[in-house]
């Protein structure tokens, strides 16, 4: 079991770096990205508007785990919704990521999950990584369909907009960012010389099997 976080200055300092290194790696832009993280006594999530080159560690917003935010304080990403609603709903999900990439961004806006054109995608949890159908940043309709999307995933694309991971812990979920956004890229590179072959359902499953030994299904 996952040990829950205290809300420390370090812990806030770790969103903010991790926020810095989505733009170094090109997995995100501007400020449109999120990340929120489970603590002891509710959720930590990035503020809105905020580039992450001025954040600091007292920026970060408090939420709790289930029910609306104060409205005290910075406000918190616009995103909210949905990051509060998979940390409610997954015990075992204790970090949320959500980003812009552009590989896995270009496959959403034509609703294409990705299959397994390679077996890592089998690091997020099944055969394909899923599209949540579209809904507007920031309502409650986006955060429906994403929750129902990751219900058995650690991570989709979200239709025309872009992907959100989920996963045990921040570096954890960081990872599958850039994993998603690899196996986009390797999927767009793929359909550029032909049809590529699918592994089967089958082969799949004896990945996960294979993963149980790495922790890739922690």
């Amino acid at each position: 079991m996952t040990t829950l976080l205290s809300d420390t200055p370090d812990l806030r300092q770790s969103i903010i770096d991790a926020c810095l290194w989505m733009g170094e790696a090109g997995i995100n832009q501007g400020t449109s990205g999120n990340i929120s993280v489970r603590i002891e006594d509710g959720m930590l999530i990035t503020p809105s508007a905020i580039p992450y080159a001025e954040m600091t560690p007292d920026m970060m917003c408090k939420l709790p785990i289930e029910g609306d935010w104060d409205k005290t304080g910075l406000k918190p990403s616009s995103e909210w919704r949905f990051h509060q609603a998979i940390l409610a709903g997954r015990a075992d999900v204790h970090a949320v990521v959500h980003a812009h990439p552009a590989y896995a961004t270009a496959l959403a806006t034509h609703r294409k999950p990705i299959p397994a054109v390679h077996y890592m995608v089998a690091a997020f949890g099944g055969a394909e990584v899923p599209v949540a159908d579209y809904a507007r940043f920031g309502s409650e309709a986006l955060s429906k369909t994403v929750v129902e999307t990751l219900a058995e995933r650690h991570g989709c694309l979200m239709a025309n907009h872009g992907a959100v991971t989920a996963a045990p812990s921040l570096a954890k979920a960081l990872w599958l960012m850039e994993e998603l956004e690899n196996l986009a890229r390797v999927y767009t590179l793929a359909l550029t010389t032909g049809t590529p072959v699918i592994l089967s359902d089958a082969q799949i499953a004896e990945t996960l099997d294979a993963f149980a030994g790495y922790g890739l299904q922690d």
